[in-house]
Parts: structure tokens; sequence; C-alpha cells
């Protein structure tokens, strides 16, 4: 009998594979069909502090700012009514709560922000409403150049330490690849309290209209090529760091899960592939992983983790600068072509 088990943010699950942040927690039915078919725990989709707070702005015109304004029109108004307003955080609240007694596998409530400002009060309401945990993602476009990298990573730290304070769950820090020393950076994070890193949110990239000549959002699903860069700093990470690492972004299948758990991982956050193929296929790929290891005679979880990353890699250097060399001077141009 294979055994999957692994050990994440100090929680024992059944196996590595962990729907991320994503629609797909919004509706229990799906949640439902996300643990039968294997999924080990559940990350929310994200609060956005930025909403919660213009929810809050909107309810507070609505209800305590009627008379402002022409008196004759006072009666054409609702009678305030905020006991029976769910705002966007009552909403997130309830859900959580709602997945916690409907399901049997870990919650972790996902919170995104770029300020110190209300964490502290959301992630202690977050934790009261049953999370086993809390990823915090701090969706940070550095583009102020007044701003130096230090000061970046202060913002993340003071953050991290000021919630520490007031709750007890575990808190995982979801980060860019975008930071000039992400080593130097988890080591910092560790200190300051943090349980777990997931290596790496995707910045989403903005398009421009040739027509509008607008800037226009736009979304691109991960491909399995995306998972190469999460791997290899994970690879690089484990064994220097004590916390736990989880990969997030280009997990599409068993041979991405197991070269993320060869490399030092102990989760595997998959998303695209569940919205484009269904909850079901985290069932597909935990099927093909238990195959793949009987077939090659691994007995757990426990024995692939970090068995190919920088430390125990029978050529730790392909890691570093040295394969960059390799793989630049492997290019061959084709049969055929002039040169």
């Amino acid at each position: 009998m294979i055994d999957l088990s692994t050990e994440y943010l100090g929680l024992t699950l059944a196996n590595p594979l962990v729907p991320s942040a994503s629609p797909l927690s919004r509706d229990l039915d799906t949640a439902r069909r996300l643990e039968d078919a294997g999924a080990s725990a559940l990350v929310m989709f994200s609060l956005f502090v930025e909403t919660i707070l213009a929810s809050e702005e909107a309810a507070a015109r609505f209800f305590h700012e009627q008379a402002i304004g022409f008196g004759e029109a006072d009666s054409f108004l609702p009678v305030p009514a905020p006991e029976a307003y769910l705002s966007e955080l009552d909403e997130y609240l309830e859900q959580v709560a709602t997945l916690k007694r409907m399901l049997h596998i870990p919650v972790i409530a996902s919170l995104n922000g770029i300020t110190p400002g209300g964490w502290v009060h959301y992630g202690r309401q977050l934790q009261q409403a049953g999370a086993d945990a809390l990823e915090l993602n701090i969706y940070y476009v550095a583009s102020n150049v007044h701003e130096s990298s230090a000061e970046v990573e202060a913002r993340y730290v003071e953050l991290l330490y000021e919630l520490k304070q007031h709750v007890t769950i575990p808190i995982t820090m979801k980060l860019s690849s975008q930071f000039s020393s992400p080593g130097h950076f988890v080591r910092s994070l560790e200190a300051a309290g943090a349980r777990g890193v997931a290596l790496f949110n995707r910045f989403y990239q903005p398009d421009i209209d040739l027509e509008t000549r607008e800037v226009v959002p736009t979304l691109t699903l991960s491909s399995p090529y995306e998972s190469l860069l999460r791997i290899h700093w994970v690879a690089a990470l484990y064994g220097q760091v004590g916390l736990s690492l989880a990969v997030t972004g280009g997990i599409h299948s068993e041979a991405d899960v197991l070269k993320a758990l060869m490399a030092g991982a102990d989760v595997t956050h998959l998303c695209s592939v569940l919205l484009k193929e269904g909850p079901e296929f985290l069932g597909s790929i935990r099927d093909d992983l238990i195959h793949w290891m009987d077939k090659h005679e691994y007995s757990s979880v426990k024995q692939l983790k970090g068995s190919v990353s920088r430390r125990h890699a029978i050529d730790p250097g392909a890691y570093d600068r040295a394969n960059y060399m390799k793989v630049m001077d492997s290019h061959r141009t084709p049969d055929g072509v002039w040169r």
C-alpha cells in the first residue's frame, strides 16, 4: 500500500494534492466534488481587502447617509436594516464556516491585499470562523522606482509579524518570483513566524487594446512549463529552511507533481487544470501518481520528497549557472537550415 500522506503547515494531509485559491471553492457542491476526488485540503478563493473596504464604505453610505440630500426624498429611501445586510466579509466568513462544517478536509482561508490595515481584524475573524490555516497573498507590484527591494520585503515581514501576534493558526505566505534573493527572503519570513511559503504567485499582465488604446485586463491559465521555475526554487530551498514548501502554478499532471515532490515540495497546489478539466480530474492525477510510484517501487511520498533537491541531486550544479551555460550551448539548428 503506497502512503501518499504528507505534512503541511503542521497538518497531516492524506496526499500532496491541494486545490489552490480559485472560484471552485465558492460553491459547496464543487468543494465536495474536490474532496470526493481526493483533495487533501482546500485553499479558498481569495478575500480581497480592497473589496471588503469598498463594500463597507458603500454600506455606510447606503444605511447611514440616507438623510443627506433632499428631505422630501427621505420617504423613498429604504429603512436601514444593517442586521439583514451581509457584507463581502460576512459572506466569506459564512462560506468558511459552511465548508468546515460540511467537509472533512482542512480549509485554508486566503487573504489578499498589500497594506497592514485591517489584516489583524480579518485574520482573527477567519480563525474564529474555523479556518485551519491562513494563506496571505500579498499581491504587490513594486512599480515605484523610489522604493528599494529592502522596503518591499519589509512590507511583507511587517504584515506577517503583526498578524502573528493575534492569530494562532498557521500562516503561509504566497510569494511572487520577483524578489532579488528569494532564499534569504523566505528565511526572513520564517524568522517572523511563517509556517510555510507557496511558490509562486502569478502576476497577471494587462494587455493594450490597439483600437481603443485602453489597458485591458487579461486572464491566461497556467501551462506546465511554468512549474519549472517553482520547482527550481523549491529544490534550492529544501533543507535550508524549516517551513513548509508548496509549489503553485503550472501543476497539470502527475509528472508535474512528482517533479515538485522530488525537488522538496510538501504539497502541490492545483488550479488551472481543475478549471479546465473539472474537479474530478484531481482523482485522475492521484491515480496516475500512485501508478507511477508503484511502477518505480516508491512506497511513500516521504521517500520521494527532496530526493532530487539541490542538496541531494547527483549533480547539484545543474541548478546553478553552470547548467545555464549548458542549456545555451545545447541548441542545435535543424538540418537543412542555413547557418
